[in-house]
């Protein structure tokens, strides 16, 4: 059983930040002694005021806490929390602590690599996770310095936030850091294969678990390279050097995040590391996340936002700098491409729902809100909001003013007042239009043409009202083309814009603004012609975009949206085209489709055809292939796929197609638990485990839910991924009469996971295994009648909040297309 503990109020946090400079911190960490827990002795020196408050703490129980010498009472402490008198002056607290080592993705993280047995830890401190591996007064604008002691097997590797060495055989002493906040210590300690190199005074290192060293090998001069032409860049630009020493990129197991900034340490999760073949799609991928984590070193570590509610300038400026910097400097310039398909929708999606919220100001009571916000808004919405900005005032203003910021507040912490501040310094006029329009109110605007009246209508979301100017680019084209490109500057309600009798009107398509924009009518008929002959990409990813809104508005019908894809994606030449739409389509589109069947059928012929006309061991190529696994519903096929025959040339099956035919044999029920534990033993990887939990959970069978059930309740106890992914393979179409029991006791029993869960992992479960096709009035009545319980923890609420729009939405298409 999990206490809940209590979330840091902001109130609270500004009460201590007024009581308290922490001067310095002291971690010893013994993780030799056991295999579920570790020892962890914190000493805080610290200056206060004088007066109560408390340190953050969050053990499996307590040797000792001593405040000045004197003994604290530990029986005193209650969901995290040890309370303290201070004295006024100089301040030592020393905790002794017993921690568990955890499975979640949070706090020290221990894994067992199926592969070889060997055990890896590494640390994840992220919001409020820290007091898990040592005592802290954990708030982002408490940064202090950080000396680290370790203890581990002696044939253990430590890396830390600051440089290393091993003293003695297993005995790690790491150098003083550079201030900073809780949330970014880390360390990551096992058997793990280690590379290094150096660039520009910068030592670098990458590891990973020894079973992927082979595939890490591999993939070294590529993530090397990119890392010095982003550090070139970065440099460049902000003319401040890196400060945190060495710079090591960790590819650690169970990462829930896609990666985390720690100075000095960065980690990623480990399927970042392939070992198998991959498309472009997912290089350019890591390369974005590699360079985000990059300019995380400046805006966010070396200038920390002051509490949560600010935490959407780390992440806004890392995905538009992440982006810009992959595209201007790496091999991957159709980063901004990879973007309009891999993120675009997510933060619309986001601004959508009922839970969305601004960019900035959010009203971050306590840090559990602030992670529920953690989502598309703060990342792609605000990261569009900053390209704006850039284009508006240049890059000369822009960068000044960021110079300025990190130059103002080194090593410090930083509102969004202050950034904004220094851009108006830096030459950027009053920006308080600005802020408020686009970043302190919530939604995006709607943007559609009216061709009768000869005008581009804006209106404002709903509840949000907002005068927003907006500076886009319309592409038109006649049905037998081309496409002409026109910039258009809204600043009304109504904007004239006329166009000729039958043309296609893609409203900012290359995503210049940040608005709900969707085809009329007039337009999906058109580009059935068009979309064919299009040969900008990026003016195709925008035609999807706009597609794929106006399918959750149910604004386009199902036939619609296939019959582009059956004009469009044959002759496809982007991987990110078919990586991104093809799951859509087969997830979304085709559920709620007048006969599904028949759907899967079109979109598994499109595949096919794209299949053999793609070249020969191209990422296009596997794209498609993967598209036709997922598509195919003759489990001959896949059988023959399977056993290596039949395979087209430059396909060879490999572990992740492996498994992506078996879990598709699963849900059909042409697979069965032996199969799947055999091709788990014959395998046994981290990947596999991942995969076989969701397979198995995926058989159309009693036995096979009521496993998957189990776990849900936590009955018996997996790691963070497997459990993700057995609520992702519980829930398939087809199988709703197997899953019906569980519906009723989803919303019955989600409320209780909150006593065996908590952080990421807690709200993930609750998304994972949502009954997602249960798609009836009766799911929508449930969720509503959960959503009102008082007593619901808040991020199990949010992810049923926003899950519910999305059952609401899906059913408005069935209602309005008369699918069903």
């Amino acid at each position: 059983m999990t206490t809940p503990f209590q979330s840091l109020r902001h109130t609270e946090a500004q009460a201590r930040h007024d009581l308290l400079i922490v001067d310095e911190y002291d971690v010893r960490l013994d993780l030799a002694a056991s295999e579920t827990t570790f020892r962890s002795t914190t000493t805080i020196r610290f200056t206060s005021h004088g007066g109560p408050t408390f340190v953050d703490l969050k053990p499996e129980r307590v040797h000792a806490a001593r405040l000045n010498g004197t003994e604290v009472d530990v029986d005193l402490l209650e969901r995290g929390r040890l309370p303290l008198e201070t004295l006024a002056g100089g301040n030592e607290l020393v905790v002794d602590a017993e921690m568990r080592f955890r499975n979640d993705g949070e706090g020290l993280h221990a894994s067992l690599d199926p592969a070889d047995g060997k055990r890896y830890v590494y640390g994840m401190s992220f919001m409020e996770a820290a007091p898990s591996i040592f005592a802290c007064f954990d708030q982002p604008d408490l940064k202090a310095p950080y000396t680290l002691h370790v203890r581990a097997p002696k044939d253990w590797v430590v890396v830390a936030n600051a440089p290393g060495e091993q003293v003695e055989p297993g005995v790690w002493e790491f150098a003083r850091s550079q201030p900073l906040s809780t949330y970014f210590i880390t360390l990551v300690a096992g058997p793990y294969h280690l590379i290094r190199d150096e660039h520009d005074g910068i030592p670098l290192g990458l590891s990973a678990r020894a079973s992927l060293a082979r595939d890490l090998d591999a993939d070294a001069d590529e993530l090397f390279t990119m890392t010095r032409q982003c550090f070139d860049e970065f440099h460049r630009l902000f003319g401040i050097r890196y400060p945190f020493g060495d710079y090591h990129q960790a590819f650690v197991p169970e990462f829930n995040a896609g990666a985390m900034e720690n100075p000095g340490c960065v980690t990623f999760r480990d399927p970042l590391v392939f070992s198998s073949r991959v498309t472009r799609g997912t290089r350019i991928q890591r390369a974005t996340t590699v360079a985000h984590e990059m300019a995380h070193q400046w805006f966010g570590n070396i200038t920390t936002p002051k509490w949560w509610d600010d935490l959407w300038l780390n992440e806004s400026f890392a995905e538009y700098m992440g982006n810009r910097v992959t595209a201007d400097v790496t091999e991957y310039g159709d980063a901004w491409t990879h973007n309009a398909y891999a993120r675009r929708q997510w933060g619309l999606i986001a601004d959508q729902r009922p839970s969305t919220h601004p960019v900035a100001g959010n009203d971050a009571v306590d840090a559990g809100t602030a992670l529920q916000n953690f989502d598309g808004i703060s990342y792609t919405k605000g990261s569009s909001i900053l390209k704006q900005l850039n284009a508006t005032v240049g890059d000369e203003v822009f960068f000044s003013g960021v110079v300025d910021h990190f130059t103002r507040h080194r090593f410090g912490n930083a509102t969004m007042h202050d950034l904004f501040a220094s851009w108006e310094r830096a030459g950027a006029g009053d920006l308080a239009s600005f802020t408020g329009g686009w970043l302190r109110t919530a939604g995006p605007d709607t943007i559609v043409l009216d061709r009768t009246a000869g005008v581009l209508l804006r209106t404002p979301p709903a509840g949000h009202p907002a005068d927003r100017p907006h500076t886009l680019r319309v592409a038109t084209a006649p049905l037998d083309g081309p496409w002409t490109i026109d910039t258009v500057e809204i600043t009304a309600p109504r904007t004239s814009y006329l166009t000729t009798e039958g043309a296609a009107v893609l409203l900012d398509p290359y995503e210049d603004s940040w608005a709900l924009v969707q085809p009329d009518h007039v337009t999906v008929q058109a580009l059935k012609t068009l979309l064919p002959a299009t040969e900008d990409r990026l003016l195709r990813a925008g035609v999807w975009n706009n597609v794929r809104s106006a399918f959750h508005n149910a604004a386009i019908a199902p036939a619609d949206v296939l019959d582009l894809m059956e004009a469009g994606l044959p002759t496809e030449d982007s991987d990110d085209a078919l990586q991104y739409t093809m799951p859509w389509l087969i997830g979304r589109v085709a559920p709620l489709s007048a006969d599904p069947a028949e759907s899967l059928a079109r979109i598994h012929a499109t595949a096919l055809h794209r299949l053999a006309t793609a070249e020969s061991g191209s990422t296009l190529q596997l794209s498609a292939f993967q598209a036709a696994i997922s598509s195919a519903s003759d489990a001959g096929t896949l059988r023959t796929w399977l056993d290596g025959r039949a395979l087209p040339d430059g396909i060879e099956i490999d572990l992740d197609l492996r498994w992506r035919v078996l879990f598709r044999l699963a849900t059909l029920g042409d697979s069965d638990r032996r199969e799947l534990d055999g091709a788990l033993a014959a395998e046994p990887t981290a990947r596999s485990r991942v995969e076989h939990a969701r397979s198995t959970a995926g058989l159309p069978d009693a036995d096979a839910k009521a496993w998957a059930w189990a776990r849900f309740l936590g009955e018996i106890d997996v790691p963070n991924y497997e459990l993700d992914a057995i609520g992702v393979g519980m829930w398939r179409p087809g199988q709703e009469h197997l899953t019906a029991p569980y519906v009723a006791r989803y919303f019955e029993e989600v409320p209780g996971t909150v006593q065996i869960r908590s952080g990421w992992v807690l709200a993930d479960t609750a998304e994972s295994f949502y009954p997602s096709t249960a798609l009836d009035t009766d799911t929508v009545q449930r969720s509503h009648a959960l959503i009102a319980r008082d007593e619901v923890d808040p991020s199990i609420r949010r992810r049923v909040v926003d899950l519910t729009d999305d059952l609401e939405r899906r059913l408005a298409v069935l209602e309005a297309f008369g699918a069903r």
